[in-house]
């Protein structure tokens, strides 16, 4: 971690999407703004050794106090967004976009009579689709000059479309087949219109023949041995392809909207928004609702539009929600309201986004949240304050003499009763310590219960064992293994009559080590011999810790019980007369299970690659007794 930024997220934390990211100062203003393909990357190399940075790129991160970051969908979009949020903040460090230049659009002037395609810096024209902006003028340009080889519409200014029309003589754009020439009645005015609007819903991703004819060129002329042309062809398809990606950043800017999306837990749920305003993305915030008890997704969204707005940005005209409230047209009404005491004009229309720009921006919103609520869990769990103050509260709410700083997790994962399993997983100071994790092949108990008994029982014999070999060392202390190590919790993943089962294996051991369980359900907290659970509160952070331990343990059950049961159904097969490993796997590659072999006749089977009729028939009737 670089001296100069003590606030530095943590690497797990910063996604590998691309995106745009913030650099803020104390006081809350952004002074840099930047896109990236893979933010982790890009992010992470501003915290490498400050001589290792440039002199303004080592001020910017001295300056800076937080970053934040916004999750988009491709590299295209975050340029449009750098580039709106770079007008909007106009921050202390950045260099492109904060003077008047900036990147060009793709204008086609629909409403007028005979409509006209050009490239413009500005957005000014009445009436006209604009497209854009695009990073790569020359790619453009190329481009332009491709598409209208399918889509001849007219490119030149007025005044020279006035002149040829005067002349009755077409320019070279027209004698070239570049445009359909109107001026010269080529075309009429409503065909010559057609072309412009097949060229804009081109742009708008509507219509792919423009690349279908230029790959259909240029196969044709690479049969031909046209080398040469295939090679500009297939640069022109790449350029084509390169601004043609859809694009969700920038939208008409009649639209004003607010998009709202959700990502929750079990106990926990995170709000992500997009404030759309004039087409722009004015304001990206994500925020974590918490509250004393899990909310219902109706209550959720109910929270949002209570709490989702303030001063600096009334209710829009279109609130975009992943789903409608209950109460729909009262809310309507009532954000309404707010809209017009804050100065704005028109009402609210709530609704969910389900096509279009609308659609594709909820979805990057939904990305923001499940990313704003996994930011939240991450910091919480490694935050050192937070862990000191959860085992602490967690010795209390169970009674023991001290703070459990070695806790031992267990949970029982099987399949219909087969293949039985179990894992124990290890938190020290809460932490994970992963290499004294332990999985373990159970021997067909009766029940979750005589597995919990069974797997406890074995670990509590293997710490028996190294307490006798260490109290017999003669030659000085050697390596210990995770087992050798007390833990000063047992926790199940279980209600009472596991954490009993438990118990009892302490009983008949001889050991006196406390045990807790976590039911699932209702997240109740189980002691042995008690008719009644602790509850912990909702936002207590004992609680969430032994959310995490339980469910780390159950994640390795889980991982550990579908290896045994693929291991078991190849061995399955493995068994059979003439079946190899590689046999095994080409049988269930084409199958898909043990089940789905058993239900093939010999003639399916024999179409198996390296299965004939005899090797068939032998599989045939292995599996079917």
């Amino acid at each position: 971690m670089s001296l100069i930024a003590p606030w530095r997220p943590r690497t797990a934390d910063i996604p590998t999407q691309p995106g745009v990211y913030r650099f803020l100062d104390e006081k809350g203003t952004v002074v840099y703004v930047g896109k990236a393909k893979n933010l982790r990357n890009r992010v992470t190399s501003y915290f490498v050794s400050p001589e290792r940075l440039i002199d303004r790129t080592r001020r910017m991160v001295q300056t800076a106090r937080s970053i934040d970051w916004t999750v988009v969908q491709t590299e295209r979009a975050a340029l449009q967004l750098e580039y709106a949020w770079i007008k909007q903040y106009q921050p202390e460090f950045n260099i492109r976009f904060r003077d008047d230049k900036s990147y060009p659009y793709l204008v086609v002037t629909v409403s007028d009579d005979i409509p006209r395609v050009f490239l413009s810096r500005r957005k000014d024209i009445k009436g006209a689709k604009y497209f854009g902006p695009f990073a790569n003028s020359w790619a453009l340009k190329d481009t332009l000059s491709t598409l209208l080889r399918a889509f001849p519409v007219r490119s030149c200014t007025q005044s020279v479309y006035r002149r040829a029309k005067r002349q009755a003589r077409p320019c070279l754009l027209g004698d070239i087949g570049k445009c359909a020439a109107p001026c010269v009645d080529r075309v009429s005015p409503e065909e010559h219109k057609a072309l412009a609007l097949g060229l804009a819903a081109f742009m708008d991703g509507k219509d792919d023949r423009v690349l279908d004819t230029l790959r259909y060129d240029m196969i044709q002329a690479a049969e031909r041995l046209d080398f040469e042309k295939a090679a500009k062809l297939r640069d022109r398809i790449d350029a084509i392809e390169t601004i043609m990606v859809k694009n969700t950043m920038v939208l008409d800017e009649a639209v004003d909207a607010d998009i709202f999306g959700i990502a929750t837990d079990d106990l926990h749920a995170a709000a992500y928004v997009f404030r759309v305003r004039g087409g722009r993305i004015r304001q990206a915030r994500g925020w974590v609702l918490d509250g004393e008890e899990p909310l219902s997704e109706a209550e959720l969204i109910e929270t949002l539009l209570r709490d989702g707005f303030d001063d600096s940005f009334p209710p829009a005209r279109v609130v975009a929600l992943p789903r409608l409230p209950e109460s729909h047209g009262v809310w309507q009404e009532r954000l309404g309201q707010v809209r017009q005491e804050q100065g704005e004009r028109g009402g609210v229309e709530i609704r969910v986004a389900k096509r279009g720009d609308l659609a594709s921006l909820a979805e990057t919103v939904r990305i923001n949240a499940r990313q704003t609520l996994q930011s939240f869990l991450s910091k919480r769990s490694t935050d050192v304050v937070a862990r000191s103050a959860a085992l602490a509260e967690l010795g209390e709410a169970l009674g023991l003499p001290e703070a459990p700083l070695r806790i031992e997790c267990f949970d029982v994962s099987h399949l219909g009763g087969e293949n039985p399993v179990a894992a124990m997983v290890v938190f020290e100071d809460g932490i994970p310590r992963k290499d004294h994790y332990r999985k373990f092949a159970l021997d067909a108990p009766q029940d979750d219960t005589a597995g919990i008994y069974e797997v406890v029982s074995r670990r509590l014999r293997r710490l028996q064992e190294g307490s006798v070999e260490a109290a017999g060392e003669q030659d000085g202390p050697r390596q210990k293994s995770g087992f050798a190590y007390p833990p000063g919790l047992l926790v199940i993943d279980g209600g009472q009559p596991q954490v009993n089962a438990a118990k009892r294996a302490l009983d008949d051991s001889g050991m006196d080590i406390a045990v807790c369980g976590l039911a699932k359900r209702l997240e109740e907290v189980w002691l042995p011999g008690r008719d009644f659970p602790v509850i912990l509160p909702r936002s207590s952070e004992a609680l969430f810790l032994l959310q995490r331990v339980r469910d780390e343990a159950h994640r390795a059950a889980i991982s550990y019980q579908r290896s045994t049961r693929k291991r078991s159904l190849k061995s399955e097969l493995v068994d059979i007369p003439g079946v190899g490993e590689a046999m095994a796997n080409a049988l269930l590659k084409t199958f898909g299970s043990v089940a789905q072999v058993r239900t093939a006749d010999v003639e399916t089977l024999q179409k198996v690659p390296g299965v004939g009729k005899k090797l068939a028939q032998t599989i045939f009737t292995s599996l079917h007794g």
